[in-house]
């Protein structure tokens, strides 16, 4: 068990050193700003989004590690799934980081279960998600987790 903590959290770094698709998407049809003030976390996401699939996701801002993660991973695991396979997606991933459900459809997501053990944590791991879920629906205020 060791080991896979061990893997994941060598993930987790990758991906908030080294984050994927941080850049902002010129051709984004929405955008949304999102904070965790409790954090400091600041991100601005941007989606393509075509006849309800979603064809792009980038990102920019800062943030801590697990925020940094968990925006890269999303962004890679979102291309090419539909709006209402995000939705799923979205719910499986926030009550696997809640602790309510150990989710195995969560594929490279689940090295960010753990933070369920760390309850002051989940708004950094899903900060992104409810900007990018605020962001398909439209919603005119940024989005904060508190």
């Amino acid at each position: 068990m060791d080991n896979l903590r061990d893997l994941y959290q060598e993930v987790i770094i990758d991906h908030s050193q080294n984050p994927r698709n941080f850049h902002a998407c010129a051709h984004a049809n929405h955008v949304k700003e999102g904070h965790n003030p409790l954090c400091g976390d600041k991100i601005t996401v941007y989606v393509t989004e075509k006849n309800g699939i979603i064809e792009d996701v980038c990102f920019k801002g800062e943030g801590c590690a697990i925020s940094m993660a968990s925006a890269s991973l999303m962004s890679e695991v979102l291309k090419g799934k539909t709006v209402v396979e995000f939705q799923k997606l979205f719910a499986e991933f926030t009550q696997a980081v809640t602790g309510k459900n150990a989710s195995n459809k969560l594929g490279k997501l689940a090295v960010l279960a753990g933070v369920a053990e760390f309850p002051m944590r989940v708004k950094c791991a899903t900060l992104v998600w409810h900007t990018v879920n605020a962001a398909l629906h439209n919603e005119k205020n940024s989005i904060t987790t508190e």
